[in-house]
This record gives structure tokens, C-alpha cells and sequence, in this order.
């Protein structure tokens, strides 16, 4: 088998004499039958990513997508330059309190990642660096720094480090009076806890099939890594485990979770080696999340109704029959979270699809909603370290307003901005204008969609380039934020929309609920129905949309390209989850049986029947599809490289236009792409000159 440059059988979307031959992938045809049906696939050879035959071919498509953007590399140039002019290189985070020290870190111009410090007592103290993620980095490809830990006394760190972006992380701790470090304590780490006699490690590790945290063990420091303390192993293979430390520092938390059911299990902090015992057991369809203080636990759980509740329940006495409900169940607010402090606690909810923080006193009861000033933002918890404490710190940005951080005064029910991002290269917030609007589906429900453009150059026939992205899974509020890069289109005229469609969280439970599971075509109608609405309202032009996802966002590009080929120009699709059917009838693949209670087991002929409507690699055929552009890494842990691999290579055999389909892979990241900052923007560079050459915008 050789996926070379086959000029011989070229596709019907071959390129001029003047571009380079597409790269076209040999067929290997294989069938699996089930339900009485048949699928098949010509493309399955190119999940043997030890083959160095499927390397040649991705690195192939990678020489070709190339070679088709070289007329645009002074664009892609220019663009690069214009989002790093609306950076500041260097710059310093604020700093938050933990123990006897302040703890930030920072950027310095011309490195690709942070610098982590800290300074004793106060702001004017020494600055010592506890990790140089620049440092870490040399020598590698890829870089992500995971648990960042320090023990309660301050004297050592725990860390983890992913070079591959597999999201696999070894663990390591430093001692921060010497810089010295341990060896590896663990691999494929993910949470981190420390006991409170600063010598206790807890830590969870994943299973090898299905690439989930499933086990706790125990270090403790000065033994040997390799014989550390099983403490807990989740056999069902739905559910992933992690564990924290309460902010009042008393207890550890095991949270044992699938997508739609949790337990717990605590232990006393300061007895490391002590029993766990569970709050209460779990039961299906209910989730429940626990934090502390005084001789309560207060509980998030959604037991009486979909968007959870908020109890307290005695220590000593968890079970449910002890629950006192104190915030009950509203059909519509959904209670995202809870923030527990000494004396109040803060709700973080949802209301009418907007982000609410409500600050409540515990001895008075007395509640207070902080304010936002847009009509669309995200606004969420902070660094929030000190259990004792008369502030709240938390982020504010928006379409227009740069992330924000803000300490918000609780007996005086004011907000400190402490620091906003700095945004240079001429940045003017009033030259934008941000909006949301609501369309309307065919069921009658109301979708909400945030908007931002350029006032100037917003065209009152609609004739503007209009840019529509999406999410609408695993009920996931899609952010509303602040991306400097993003001025390279809206400068240029083009208005942004973020649809926030079924499927996501946006809306509480019941928006989720919606678009997942035998309701998943909700989640394309519903984008189909935003875009509509969009162009009817003048927001854009029928001629001229643009649209974006990455992850289940990249399976709505595929599924919402399938049934409008016609209503689209360009897509964008970014590390897309396109081969629905053979992934998720494959138990032997990473993250299926968890997934089962997102889109459904297709080993039942209900849901396989439901399942391939949509399925975006098996519902391509013959016909003309917009220009697109398919983003992967080689090293995906969630989204295998090879779904949109295929996915391409099929594509080329049926799509009948001439508009370009180009295929990148990042042969050295994982599933969030490059984890350098410049590189990050070169790509994004390359995305929008991709975007706007499509558009006939040159300059």
C-alpha cells in the first residue's frame, strides 16, 4: 500500500496544472454487518498509526495543503504580525494567595510558555521561580504542564508534564527549598491531592483501553515510586475518577463520575492513611458534588430535578436521608456550581442562558447577584485559595471586553478590578458592537446567538461576510470571550456569531438533554436554523458564511455540511469526531463505552438506526460541498487522527466541485494543537488566510 501523489486517477476536484496533484489514499475495502445492515469503509488501514505508510500520507496532505496556501503566505504573514501586535509579550498575571505565599506567573516576549513564581508574605518579596515551563520545554515538541500543586507548608511541588499531547502526564514533585526534583512518581497521571502532613501524594491514573482515571493510590515522599498504596479502582468503565482537597483544607474528595451519575468518597485530610467512606451511593441519572465546612458537607445534587439543588448534610452522617435542602431545584436556573467559604458561599448558575454569580451569607442568609454590564459574557469563579477570607475573586470578559479579573468585596458588595488585559495595537472597544439575538427552531424553541462586529464597517443590506461557530454537546456552555486574534476578522469586516444550540449546557439540563442521545439532530437543525436567521436579519451574507467547530463541534461541521452543502462557503473544521459509527461500535477505542450516555450504544438498533442519520463519514456522497478546511494532530488522545483522515480521503472520491479540501496535521500535538503560544497563532493564522482567500478578501 503507498499513499503517493496519484495523477493517474485523479478526482474530479483536481487541481489546475499550476497547483500540486491531490494526495489520494489507497482503498482497502473492509464491511461490518450488524443490525442487517452493512458497513462499509475503504479507509480503516489508516488507523495503523504505527504504519509508516499512513505518516507518509498525512505528511502528504500536509505537502499539499501547503503547497495550495503559498499564494496566501504574505497573508498568513501579515495576519501572524497583527495578532501578535494585539498581545502584550510581556506581561504578568495577578497573583493569588495560598498559605504564605503569593503564587503567579508570567509571560516573557519571545518564549512560548509561562513562567510560574512565587513571593513570601507579599507583593514586594523576592520573586522565585517554582516552574519554567520554557525550561521544561527544551528538546521537546510539545508541551503541557498538568497538575500544578504546591503542599500546604510550601516546601514542595507537585507536577505534571505531557510532551506528546496525548494527555498523558507524568508526575513529578519539586522541592522548592533546593529546586531539586523526584523521579517520575507516576505516569498517565491526572488529579492531585495532598494530605496535610505535607508528605501524602494522592493521585489517579488511567486505564491503558480506555484512556480513563480509574485508580487512587498514595505516595508517600521518600519511598519508592512503583509501590505506592492502591486505595481505590473503579471497575465500570462508564466512570472516571478524580480527587481534590476542600478548600477548607479538612478533607479529601474522591469524585466518581459518568456523564450522567456520581457518588463520592471522603477522608480526613489530616489522617492520609486513614479509611475513605462514601457519602452516599450512586444512583443512575443522579449526580451529586460535595464541599465542606464546619461539621457540614453542602451538596450540589440533581435528585429533585435536573439543574440540581444545593443541601447540607452532617459530616458524621452524610447519607441522604440526612440531606436539608437549602437553594431548591428551579426548572429555570441551572446551578453549575457552588464556591464554599468560611462565612458565605457563592452559586454559580445559569439563567435565561447568561452566567449569574450569587453571593450568599451564611449567617444572615442574605443573597446578592453580582451585575454584568453586556447583554452576552462569561463571567466565572477566579483563583479562589483561602478558605477565611472577605473577597471573591473572579473573571469577567466578553466579545468586546478583555479578560478581566476581579476581586469582589463581600461586606461591601462592591467589585475591585485588579486587572484587565492589556490589548495594544490600536485596540478601540468602541469601534465594536455585540448583540444576542434568538432564532427560532421549528419546534418553536428560542436559540439564543451572541454576536460582535465592527460598527464601521457593518453593512446594512447584509451583505458582510458572516463567520457562524458552534459547539451543542456534552452540555458545555460555550464561552462568550475575549480573542485578540479575532480583530483580523472583524477589521476586515466580517461579523462573528456564537450559536448556542441544544446540546450544550446553555440553557440548564433540559438544553443538553435535547440535543444528545436520540435527540441529537436537534444540535444541526438548530445550527442550520441560527444560520438562517442570521442572514435573514441582514447579520451576513447568503453567499458569503463561514463556519467553525472543533471536537463534537467538528461533528456538527460534518453532519450540518452533509444536509446543507449548499448553504455554506467555507468550513472550518478542527480536530472533528466524523466517524461516528465505527468509533463508537468499537469498545476497544479510548472514551466509547463512557460516550455511550452522550450519543448512545449502537450495538442497539434503536440508536445505531438514530446514530447514522448523522454520522458525518457515513452520509457523504456525490455532489458539490463548500471549500473546507479539516485541522487534526497525530497525537489526538480524544479525537483519533484518523476520523478526519478518513473522512478526507472519502471525500476527495465523491465531492464533484472544484473548491479546495484541505487536510493539516500537527504531526507533534494533541487534541488543543500546538501548545507554544506563537505557534498556536500561526495556525490560527493560517485558518483565517485560509478563510479569507475564500472569501476574495486578499489583504
Amino acid at each position: 500500500m503507498s499513499p503517493i501523489l496519484n495523477t493517474d486517477d485523479k478526482p474530479s476536484n483536481a487541481p489546475s496544472s499550476t497547483q500540486p496533484p491531490v494526495p489520494v489514499a489507497p482503498k482497502f475495502h473492509t464491511e461490518t454487518h450488524i443490525h442487517g445492515a452493512t458497513l462499509a469503509d475503504d479507509y480503516g488501514w489508516l488507523r495503523e498509526k504505527s504504519n509508516p505508510e499512513v505518516a507518509q500520507y498525512l505528511e502528504a496532505e500536509n505537502a499539499y495543503a501547503d503547497a495550495v496556501m503559498k499564494p496566501v503566505e504574505a497573508l498568513q504573514k501579515k495576519l501572524y504580525d497583527e495578532m501578535i501586535s494585539h498581545i502584550k509579550e510581556t506581561d504578568v498575571n495577578v497573583p493569588y494567595k495560598e498559605g504564605d505565599y503569593f503564587y503567579n506567573s508570567r509571560w516573557e516576549k519571545g518564549l512560548q510558555y509561562l513562567i510560574y513564581f512565587r513571593q513570601k508574605d507579599n507583593l514586594q518579596a523576592p520573586e522565585i521561580v517554582t516552574i519554567d515551563e520554557n525550561e521544561l520545554a527544551k528538546g521537546q515538541k510539545f508541551l503541557s504542564l498538568g497538575a500544578y500543586l504546591p503542599s500546604d507548608d510550601g516546601t514542595l511541588l507537585a507536577f505534571s508534564v505531557d510532551y506528546t499531547g496525548f494527555r498523558q502526564y507524568q508526575l513529578h514533585v519539586r522541592d522548592l527549598r533546593t529546586g531539586n526534583d523526584s523521579p517520575v512518581i507516576a505516569e498517565k497521571v491526572g488529579s492531585v491531592a495532598w494530605g496535610n502532613d505535607n508528605q501524602s501524594l494522592f493521585y489517579t491514573v488511567e486505564e491503558e483501553k480506555t484512556k480513563r482515571q480509574y485508580r487512587l493510590y498514595r505516595h508517600t515522599m521518600g519511598s519508592e515510586p512503583g509501590n505506592d498504596t492502591l486505595i481505590f479502582e473503579e471497575p465500570d468503565e462508564r466512570f472516571n475518577i478524580g480527587v481534590q482537597k476542600t478548600r477548607s483544607g479538612k478533607y479529601l474528595l474522591l469524585d466518581i463520575g459518568s456523564h450522567t451519575t456520581s457518588e463520592a468518597r471522603y477522608l480526613d485530610a489530616a489522617r492520609p492513611a486513614g479509611e475513605w467512606k462514601l457519602v452516599a451511593p450512586r444512583q443512575q441519572d443522579v449526580e451529586y458534588y460535595v464541599d465542606h465546612r464546619g461539621d457540614q458537607f453542602l451538596i450540589r445534587a440533581n435528585d429533585a430535578g435536573r439543574n440540581f439543588r444545593l443541601v447540607t448534610t452532617p459530616v458524621n452522617a452524610p447519607a441522604k436521608a440526612n440531606w436539608k435542602e437549602i437553594v431548591p431545584h428551579r426548572a429555570d436556573v441551572m446551578l453549575n456550581g457552588v464556591e464554599v467559604f468560611e462565612d458565605f458561599y457563592v452559586l454559580v448558575e445559569r439563567e435565561n442562558g447568561l452566567p449569574e454569580l450569587t453571593v450568599v451569607d451564611f449567617a444572615t442568609g442574605n443573597k446578592r447577584r453580582i451585575v454584568f454590564p453586556e447583554p452576552t459574557y462569561t463571567a466565572l469563579p477566579g483563583m479562589n485559595r483561602e478558605f477565611s477570607t472577605k473577597f471573591f475573586r473572579y473573571q469577567y470578559q466578553s466579545l468586546m471586553t478583555p479578560p478581566s479579573a476581579f476581586d469582589y468585596d463581600v461586606e461591601h458588595h462592591t467589585s475591585i478590578l485588579l486587572k484587565q488585559m492589556e490589548v495594544p495595537g490600536g485596540y478601540e472597544r468602541s469601534n465594536y458592537a455585540s448583540e444576542r439575538v434568538w432564532a427560532t427552531a421549528k419546534d418553536g424553541t428560542k436559540i439564543p446567538i451572541s454576536l460582535v462586529y465592527r460598527k464601521d464597517m457593518k453593512k446594512p443590506a447584509g451583505s458582510n461576510p458572516l463567520y457562524v461557530y458552534s459547539y451543542g454537546s456534552y452540555g458545555f456552555n460555550l464561552p462568550v470571550i475575549f480573542n485578540a486574534a479575532r480583530l483580523s476578522l472583524l477589521d476586515r469586516g466580517v461579523v462573528m456569531a456564537y450559536a448556542h444550540i441544544r446540546g450544550g449546557g446553555d440553557m440548564g439540563k433540559a438544553w443538553h438533554d435535547a440535543g444528545r442521545m436520540m435527540n441529537k439532530m436537534n444540535t444541526f437543525t438548530d445550527f442550520i436554523t441560527c444560520t438562517e436567521f442570521l442572514v435573514a436579519n441582514q447579520y451576513g451574507a447568503r453567499d458569503k458564511i463561514v463556519i467553525e467547530g472543533g471536537s463534537a463541534g467538528g461533528l456538527l461541521m460534518g453532519a450540518v455540511t452533509n444536509l446543507r452543502p449548499d448553504l455554506f462557503k467555507v468550513v472550518v473544521s478542527q480536530v472533528p469526531f466524523l466517524d461516528v459509527m465505527n468509533t463508537m461500535l468499537d469498545a476497544s477505542l479510548p472514551l466509547t463505552i463512557p460516550e455511550y450516555e452522550e450519543w448512545g450504544n449502537p450495538h442497539e438498533k434503536a440508536a445505531y438506526d438514530y446514530m447514522l442519520q448523522y454520522s458525518p463519514y457515513d452520509n457523504l456522497k456525490n455532489g458539490d460541498y463548500p471549500a473546507m478546511l479539516v485541522k487534526t494532530s497525530f497525537n489526538d488522545s480524544q479525537v483519533m487522527y484518523w476520523e478526519p483522515a478518513k473522512y478526507v480521503a472519502k471525500l476527495r472520491t465523491l465531492k464533484q466541485d472544484n473548491h479546495p479540501l484541505l487536510l493539516k496535521t500537527n504531526m507533534a500535538a494533541g487534541h488543543g494543537g500546538a501548545s507554544g503560544r506563537y505557534d498556536r497563532f500561526k495556525e490560527v493564522a493560517f485558518n483565517y488566510a485560509f478563510i479569507l482567500s475564500q472569501l476574495g478578501i486578499s489583504k
